[in-house]
């Protein structure tokens, strides 16, 4: 058992299903007399105990969401249609169809990145041309892509941003979708057909508010059961995802420092107001061009306690949230810096005590307006949200 959680270690990001196979197998352990539909590793109840978890059982949730939601989206897979997971960039889209394909077919690697430079051979299968121009087009010589495996054996497959595909190469999934057969005509006899197995679907993702993406046709969109992932909207529930998920990363990092409580709640607190555009109060602010994700947060806190720990002995201070923050903030246009300086300068600066006044004038005439926010925390003094 210690060996494997070493080699885990040297894993980058580890897969699902070897990062939960403790959880996994108890799972199917326990699962073994309930109902479940053909194909499936596990049954549509323990699928949802794996993502949403159950501590009665010691089993960690893992994503943050609607228990009704969830459910349609397993349901949506037992069916004959695909499963689309849409959303803003950032609310845990793939993620979410990882985890579904780990707990349904144990496997979460058959994937498909969607992008302009995607081709049909990627999604379908391809040839290895020597083998083929030696011995003739055969089973041995072609060379299996996702969806080819996904319906040899009856499993998941993940199509990450359809959208930003070309049209063409979309419809390719609409004879896949509709008759679960995929036409070899290369080959001869029974081989040049391929009918799916039992447990193959499809999850797609895509954002909806993106750019460089393509509109899907109607036929396909027909094809599919469409499920919209909603950021969280609970703030303690966001605080503690990004704790949990920032321990996980410090772990695998080796890394014995953790982002303080206080400051954790400051930067989910910053995040959550600018990505919804508005005051925990309930005070309008300008929306940023880009999506301040819960990702991009437990991105920028562990970037934080690493900055903390390797050049400032471990002490995660205000100024490491915020050097780190700007990254995140500014991506597309450099309107965002001046609304999120708004929103330090008016919002931030509101939540203060009237005797650290002066002292932030003083910081925004030296036109740093992050620096007020250090100021604020070396004096030890909380803001208030």
């Amino acid at each position: 058992m210690k060996e494997k959680r070493n080699s885990l270690l040297e894993i980058q990001k580890p897969p699902a299903e070897k990062l939960y196979a403790e959880e996994l197998d108890r799972l199917k352990k326990r699962d073994e007399t309930k109902p479940k539909p053909f194909g499936w590793n596990l049954s549509p109840r323990a699928v949802i105990d794996f993502v949403l978890g159950d501590t009665n059982f010691g089993i960690s949730p893992k994503f943050v969401g609607e228990r009704n939601f969830i459910e349609c989206c397993i349901v949506a897979l037992a069916t004959n249609r695909g499963l689309m997971l849409i959303g803003e960039p950032g609310t845990a889209k793939s993620y979410l169809s990882e985890l579904l394909a780990a707990a349904i077919s144990g496997d979460s690697s058959l994937t498909i990145q969607g992008s302009a430079g995607t081709t049909e051979d990627q999604i379908r299968y391809s040839w290895n041309y020597a083998l083929m121009l030696s011995e003739g087009p055969s089973e041995k010589s072609l060379v299996p892509a996702p969806i080819y495996e996904g319906m040899k054996f009856g499993k998941i497959v993940r199509f990450e941003e359809l959208s930003r595909c070309p049209v063409e190469v979309q419809d390719t999934l609409l004879s896949i979708l509709s008759d679960r057969v995929l036409h070899i005509p290369e080959l001869n006899g029974e081989e040049n057909v391929l009918f799916a197995k039992q447990g193959f679907n499809i999850i797609v993702t895509s954002n909806t508010r993106d750019r460089g993406t393509n509109e899907m046709s109607s036929a396909l969109k027909r094809r599919f059961n469409f499920e919209t992932v909603a950021p969280i909207s609970d703030i303690s529930e966001e605080q503690a995802l990004v704790e949990r998920e920032m321990e996980r990363l410090l772990k695998q990092a080796n890394v014995p420092a953790k982002l303080p409580e206080d400051l954790t709640q400051v930067l989910v607190t910053c995040f959550h107001e600018l990505r919804n555009s508005k005051t925990i109060s309930g005070k309008a602010l300008e929306p940023l061009s880009s999506t301040l994700s819960t990702a991009e947060a437990v991105s920028v806190g562990f970037s934080a306690v690493l900055h903390a720990y390797y050049y400032d002995e471990g002490k995660v201070n205000a100024g490491h949230i915020v050097s780190n923050m700007l990254g995140s903030g500014v991506k597309d246009s450099v309107e965002d810096l001046k609304k999120m300086r708004h929103y330090f300068d008016q919002v931030a600066a509101y939540r203060s005590e009237r005797r650290l006044v002066r002292v932030l004038s003083v910081a925004k005439t030296f036109g740093s307006e992050f620096l007020m926010i250090e100021i604020l925390y070396k004096m030890n003094f909380h803001i208030k949200f």
